[in-house]
């Protein structure tokens, strides 16, 4: 079968052959892999996509060693996705005090004394294991400025802002030949983005994964398509086969930005026991709270949730509830209580059926979407 050809004006601008980004996921709240490692960015890569590396986390140098890996594996292009959320990238970048790692079982010791006791509650009355994880004082979120110094300095294609508006680095970004990217989830930050001279403007549905907003993908994506002209416009939430990308296009996007789909990949970077999770849920099995990182966020529904409702805590603001979440995490993981458990994941976990190789994924979305956007409509639909 020859090989089938989706371009768009994205495929020009990012010099790739489909106009599929797989989604810059950051790190789980545990172990070390972030949810898009070098593996999957490769993969997408090098299948005519574009991968994007989850680097939000990372020491500097682990970030350094990531990209240069990615450069060692493939010669096609690539993004880095970082955080930026205006508090953090207006107090500058923070320098580390004393050892690079610390125990999170004595970082959690500086959380509000109420939250503290009730982390320490669970864990006595669940029997549950101690928190052994390592916390970095120094990663990428804490410091943004050097960060994006990194990115210019190893010649990253794409820069991606996971949060926040990546308007003060653009400058900086288009001065190194590097194209820059940010993503909203409502229309009126996708047209500040815009404004704030990003090359592309990704507008996320309330349907997505991770941060996410209130407004739906079918009702944003044309809105945020008017509002950034003639800045183009990706889309993303609920997007999860050639069906999603067709529709996409049709409402005048220039590609998608595809997360949950690529996280349930064979090189996805979810832990195995999350992307059984992924596998078994239905679009109702998902669930939007401040629970995991104090912003809204969207995950797997479990029964972790359900301990938050009852704990009448409130959420600690972004970052400090993810040390929160992460002490949570590593003690349902360690004691294998699965029901506790859940990835972020969008509502496209119920169209999730299989753990794919990324190439095949990306594939399969190109098939599907060609054939959709070729297909003759019946006679009947048609107006006459």
């Amino acid at each position: 079968m020859a090989k089938r050809t989706l371009r768009t004006k994205l495929c020009d601008m990012l010099g790739i052959e489909y106009p599929i980004l797989s989604a810059g996921m950051g790190p789980s709240l545990i172990g070390e892999k972030t949810g898009a490692p070098v593996e999957l960015v490769v993969a997408v890569s090098e299948a005519g996509g574009l991968g994007v590396l989850g680097a939000a986390g990372f020491t500097l140098e682990e970030m350094r060693e990531q990209i240069r890996e990615i450069k060692k594996l493939t010669k096609k292009p690539f993004g880095v996705d970082l955080l930026l959320p205006s508090q953090t990238v207006s107090a500058g970048d923070q320098e580390p005090l004393g050892p690079s790692e610390i125990a999170l079982s004595e970082v959690i010791k500086n959380l509000p004394k109420a939250h503290y006791e009730w982390i320490m509650k669970i864990k006595e009355e669940m029997g549950l294991p101690d928190i052994e994880a390592k916390v970095r004082s120094a990663s990428t979120t804490s410091r943004p400025h050097a960060s994006i110094k990194v990115c210019i300095e190893e010649g990253v294609p794409l820069f991606c802002s996971g949060l926040g508006n990546p308007g003060f680095m653009v400058k900086d970004a288009h001065a190194a030949g590097m194209k820059v990217l940010g993503i909203s989830g409502n229309t009126k930050n996708a047209r500040r983005i815009a404004q704030g001279g990003a090359d592309l403007v990704v507008a996320q549905g309330h349907e997505g994964g991770g941060h996410t907003g209130r407004i739906g993908s079918m009702a944003l994506w044309p809105q945020a398509v008017d509002a950034c002209a003639p800045t183009p416009v990706l889309a993303a939430g609920g997007i999860g086969d050639g069906r999603g990308v067709a529709a996409a296009l049709a409402v005048g996007c220039v590609g998608v930005w595809v997360g949950t789909r690529f996280l349930a990949s064979v090189e996805g970077g979810a832990l195995p026991i999350q992307k059984e999770t992924i596998l078994e849920a239905t679009d109702e099995d998902t669930r939007r709270s401040y629970l995991y990182t104090g912003k809204t966020s969207r995950t797997i529904a479990n029964r972790l949730h359900d301990l938050w409702d009852n704990s009448g805590l409130d959420p600690l603001p972004f970052p400090t509830q993810v040390i929160f979440a992460s002490a949570m995490a590593e003690m349902f993981n360690k004691a294998e209580k699965k029901e506790f458990m859940g990835p972020f994941s969008g509502q496209v976990a119920g169209l999730i059926t299989e753990i794919k190789p990324a190439a095949r994924i990306l594939e399969e979305m190109v098939e599907e979407a060609v054939d959709v956007l070729t297909r003759r409509l019946p006679e009947s639909v048609i107006a006459k």
